[in-house]
């Protein structure tokens, strides 16, 4: 069986450009950021393949953004019987992969790795030079300030996290920046 994996980093993109006009049996996608260990598509993928099965994925940063995380996966897989195609590169790995794929896998893999280290470090670099010139603010609040001052005292009191950003609307980590800005201000 062809099982196709496709990962986007917002919800926003879409996966057009992933695995098209690749035959695949069954497909699971993520809208989730490539350094998140919270992917549930993935997770499902990686239980559903069995022995004899090619996961498919269109490129090594579609399955993970750094090389540990990379070579991992891709030893999971093939420890299971599972073959790993990566289609952009036109890689397949089996398991009995000879020294020249491992070899490629690695340095691909360290590529990609730091080919996002350079946009994020252009990034901040970029921010920090708008910020200078007053013409970054920085994202617009997710809460309003009374929505803010609720959430704040309801996580003072103990309630759930989890809880709050379901009821709010707002990631946990929108939550969990709250918490931390009322750290900061009370240290």
């Amino acid at each position: 069986m062809r099982v196709g994996y496709q990962r986007v980093s917002t919800v926003d993109q879409n996966t057009e450009r992933q695995l098209d006009g690749v035959e695949v049996d069954r497909m699971f996608t993520d809208h989730a950021s490539g350094k998140s260990t919270d992917r549930p598509e993935l997770a499902q993928a990686l239980g559903y393949v069995r022995d004899g099965d090619t996961l498919v994925v269109h490129s090594m940063d579609r399955l993970a953004r750094n090389l540990d995380d990379l070579r991992a996966l891709v030893r999971e897989l093939t420890g299971k019987g599972v073959r790993v195609e990566f289609v952009k590169e036109s890689l397949t790995f089996t398991g009995d992969d000879s020294p020249m794929n491992t070899l490629l896998l690695s340095m691909l893999g360290a590529v990609a790795e730091f080919e996002r280290a350079q946009i994020l470090e252009r990034q901040r670099e970029g921010i920090a030079i708008a910020k200078a010139a007053g013409k970054y603010k920085g994202r617009k609040a997710k809460l309003t300030d009374e929505q803010g001052a609720i959430l704040r005292a309801r996580l003072a009191a103990g309630e759930s996290a989890t809880k709050l950003a379901t009821e709010f609307g707002v990631s946990r980590q929108t939550v969990y920046n709250y918490r931390a800005d009322d750290a900061q201000v009370t240290a």
